[in-house]
């Protein structure tokens, strides 16, 4: 049996003159949490939009739950569950009125509607609000139940667009144990998100930056690709250091983590010592200096860096 839900191959998106999405190829298995990591307007939403079966390529292809975008969309949004940023259920109805609602729309039968309905409501944890109105919940139990609502005809694909954005962290830890249950079901996820910490959540993740995709691979092996080594340096005040630490000879890349600064190096003995004299000299408290791993949060800065310098 094919274990393959979506697979692209050089897929493309032009608008007019600007390229939003430029030769991505990715794979992506059943049961598996896919995170696609990038900045607002990187390309994370139009691709989306394209896998979904909204958007037709301009070049490429791309396979959705066996089903291709280009000459099958009707199946492809048949076999899929998608999770808009913004709220989009309504806000007048019940939980349940909503879930009614939208597997009417589905084409659900009475019976196994009924079925479904109960089904999503204790998966989600919104059994007990069945009977509030939605514009009555929180932010996180919207995305709940917006989540519940692409469950309903049991998709074995969902798409996430910046599920969490706007949710308070416990909301925001809520919804993603909800995703590693749906993942443990064989459920395939692909989420955008802008947030580090939830592409470290993921069994897989893309960087991709002004519609290109720069890495892929397991959070793990991104780390990994990182070159040079890395300097967790504790000082105050911090952007001065930064500007300064920054043009010391060997520093490759720096990045500013609340009270401490990660610099890439290319010999940590030699930049540490040149450190500590700078920040004698211009008045810089330096607290600690220390190895440490790189971050996702790293990876991104060098990619950014790399593509930078081709620019």
């Amino acid at each position: 049996m094919n274990d393959v839900a979506i697979e692209t191959k050089d897929l493309t998106r032009r608008f007019g003159d600007r390229t939003a999405v430029d030769h991505v190829n990715i794979t992506i298995r059943y049961g598996e949490i896919f995170g696609y990591l990038g900045a607002n307007g990187a390309g994370k939403s139009t691709t989306i939009r394209m896998l979904c079966g909204i958007l037709m390529p301009t070049s490429g292809t791309a396979v959705v739950g066996g089903y291709d975008v280009t000459t099958d969309p009707e199946s492809v949004k048949k076999s899929i569950g998608y999770v808009s940023q913004k709220f989009s259920l309504y806000q007048d109805l019940t939980v349940k009125e909503n879930l009614e609602f939208f597997g009417r729309i589905y084409q659900l039968e009475s019976r196994r509607l009924r079925d479904r309905i109960e089904s999503v409501l204790r998966l989600t944890g919104l059994k007990e609000y069945e009977n509030h109105l939605a514009r009555e919940l929180s932010g996180g139990w919207k995305q709940r139940l917006a989540v519940a609502n692409g469950l309903l005809h049991e998709p074995k694909i969902l798409f996430l667009d910046e599920p969490t954005a706007g949710v308070d962290p416990m909301s925001r830890r809520g919804i993603w144990e909800l995703l590693y249950q749906l993942a443990d079901q064989g459920v395939s996820l692909f989420v955008t998100t802008h947030y580090m910490e939830e592409a470290e959540r993921c069994n897989q993740v893309a960087i991709i930056a002004r519609g290109k995709m720069l890495r892929g691979g397991t959070p793990r092996e991104l780390r990994e690709s990182v070159s040079g080594q890395l300097l967790e340096v504790e000082c105050s005040p911090l952007m001065k250091a930064s500007q300064a630490f920054g043009r010391l000879p060997g520093v490759v890349g720096l990045t500013a983590y609340g009270t401490t600064l990660h610099l890439n190096v290319d010999n940590p003995k030699t930049v540490e010592t040149a450190l500590r004299e700078t920040a004698r000299a211009q008045n810089i408290a330096v607290t600690s200096v220390k190895p440490i791993a790189a971050s996702l949060e790293d990876v991104f800065a060098s990619l950014e860096k790399e593509m930078g310098a081709g620019d």
